[in-house]
């Protein structure tokens, strides 16, 4: 069997790259994600070619590394920045999440004072104007996952049944409002990611809500 080894070199150098890539001040918010797409495709590449190639494997992969990278950096648009600020304006003030994932999505967290009462799936009347500007002018190709979630009360059976209620019922209020269902997924997750502590019935509120995604296929980055 042949003993593969990756020059500390090739490393060196191309973290090094990444480094200078995110560290320009000049670039923009999108510049800046497309660079560390494009450092950390290259960091992957060079070690993947280097394990099977030695050095020449490694900048190989690097370079190929690099372009994947590019594109998987580059899939937070204009649209999406647009899409990002408009919800900040339109929940400020009340509670509601509105954030820019480490995958580039654009994620809404809205908790149980605008979204559920315990035990419920009805949507309340406080959510309504935030799912109908989420809804507002998407573009087409975006994809929309909703994901329902409880707290601690009653058992998994309930809870995982109620989580996905409620994101079938967000799901079909935005199909209601313009957004095609092929394009939407609706899970629930029952008790099974909380954010607070469960023992307080404040913690226990913000475990209660439903979580909204939208994200650009690649190929429209």
């Amino acid at each position: 069997m042949t003993k593969t080894t990756f020059d500390p070199r090739t490393a060196t150098v191309v973290f090094a790259a990444i480094i200078g890539l995110t560290a320009c001040e000049s670039m923009s918010d999108r510049q800046r994600h497309t660079a560390t797409g494009a450092g950390v495709g290259a960091a992957t590449g060079a070690v993947v070619g280097g394990a099977t190639a030695g050095t020449k494997g490694a900048a190989t992969g690097a370079v190929v590394g690099g372009a994947i990278g590019a594109v998987a950096g580059n899939l937070w648009s204009r649209r999406m920045e647009e899409k990002r600020a408009e919800m900040q304006r339109a929940t400020q003030g009340t509670g509601i999440e509105v954030a820019r994932t480490p995958d580039n999505q654009l994620k809404v967290n809205v908790p149980s004072d605008f979204s559920f009462d315990s035990g419920r799936a009805d949507i309340k009347s406080q959510m309504r104007p935030v799912l109908d500007q989420f809804a507002q002018g998407l573009d087409p190709k975006m994809r929309v996952t909703i994901v329902g979630h409880t707290d601690n009360v009653g058992g998994d059976e309930l809870n995982n049944r109620l989580s996905l209620d409620r994101a079938s019922n967000v799901r079909d209020y935005l199909r209601n409002h313009g957004i095609d269902s092929s394009r939407m997924i609706a899970n629930g997750r029952g008790e099974t990611q909380p954010i607070a502590n469960n023992d307080s019935s404040a913690g226990r509120a913000q475990n209660r809500r439903v979580e909204i995604f939208l994200s650009e296929p690649s190929s429209r980055g």
